[in-house]
């Protein structure tokens, strides 16, 4: 029996260790779509910053020309929310803060909910894919922030909802997954 239940555990604990892999996997790829997006554009610079344990943002995109610095934080998923914590927030803020020759200085929100929505444990069913870019108000504290599959925004104040609508933002690439939210939403 002890055995059975080590083998079950050993199970379980492999079985988090790819969900995390590949939850990972995702939000890389996601990263360097956008880099390449922006490096394929004329003026633009763009660079994955490294991993989440250093306390840098996703992506830094610098224009020259046009004296423009994006951070941006990066956020792929399956489900029908993803959440952007107010410490990452605070760290691509803290660098568009300290870049002060760049005259537009944005915090951008980058959203991308897959084309296959999770219903269960490997359970999934198809749907549009969409791409949402929000600008963070630079007058508002750092909070948690939550973007759903319809692009609306909301703050998540210790497990509550607070109205928080960020402003979607016109990237300077094409995607054709891009979505503006409406104002009838």
């Amino acid at each position: 029996m002890r055995s059975k239940l080590k083998i079950e555990n050993k199970t379980k604990s492999l079985n988090f260790k790819k969900i995390a892999q590949t939850r990972r996997q995702r939000g890389y790829n996601w990263e360097d779509t956008l880099v390449k997006r922006f490096n394929k554009l004329e003026n633009w610079k763009a660079f994955r910053l490294g991993s989440p344990s250093v306390a840098l943002p996703d992506i830094l995109c610098v224009d020259n020309e046009d004296s423009i610095i994006f951070t941006i934080e990066a956020k792929s998923g399956t489900g029908t929310t993803l959440t952007v914590p107010f410490d990452q927030i605070t760290r691509c803020l803290n660098w568009t803060n300290n870049f002060t020759v760049y005259k537009i200085r944005k915090v951008i929100l980058a959203f991308k909910f897959l084309s296959k929505k999770r219903i269960g444990v490997g359970q999934y069913e198809k749907r549009e894919l969409r791409e949402f870019y929000k600008v963070w108000n630079e007058k508002k504290s750092p909070i948690d922030i939550v973007c759903k599959y319809d692009g609306t925004t909301y703050a998540l104040i210790q497990g509550e909802k607070k109205k928080m609508d960020l402003k979607d933002y016109k990237m300077p690439f094409i995607s054709k997954h891009r979505k503006i939210r409406s104002k009838g939403n």
